[in-house]
């Protein structure tokens, strides 16, 4: 019994300062740069974008893939680059689920060939063309950018 207590006396010890400590910097952090609150959605709601019943307005912080979509065309150019890919442009306005397998093989064969470095500019790319990708293609994709922007920090 006696252990009991000694562990529960440096659990409280230890975890009210820290406790103590984050409610102060909650405080007294720069409004520039705190997070807006994330808000539950109803689950009712079948037109949310976040299945996770999670939105945040205001931030997107590049964890989720929901603005890794929305971001891939962020401050780019309008000007359209091939990367020995001119091929594809005869699936430019075809829905992602008309694709037959050998088509999104030959989407999946020329994502898995590009540079590391290419792959967000083509993703670009493939979007200022009118074509979308098939929905495996663009799971991988986006599997790919999550992947890089975690390895960069």
């Amino acid at each position: 019994m006696t252990v009991f207590f000694i562990i529960l006396g440096a659990l409280v010890a230890v975890g009210l300062p820290l406790y103590l400590l984050h409610r102060y910097d909650e405080r007294h952090a720069p409004k520039d740069l705190k997070v807006s609150k994330v808000s539950k959605v109803s689950k009712d709601s079948k037109d949310s974008k976040d299945p996770t019943g999670l939105i945040d307005d205001e931030v997107c912080c590049g964890m989720h893939l929901t603005c890794d979509k929305d971001s891939l065309l962020a401050a780019v150019s309008e000007t359209i680059e091939y990367f020995d890919d001119e091929e594809l442009d005869r699936f430019a306005g075809r829905s992602a689920d008309s694709y037959t397998p050998d088509e999104i093989e030959e989407f999946r064969d020329v994502l898995l060939t590009l540079l590391p470095a290419d792959i967000a500019p083509w993703a670009r790319s493939i979007q200022l063309r009118g074509i979308t990708l098939p929905s495996d293609v663009r799971d991988e994709l986006m599997m790919i950018v999550a992947e890089a922007r975690a390895a960069r920090g």
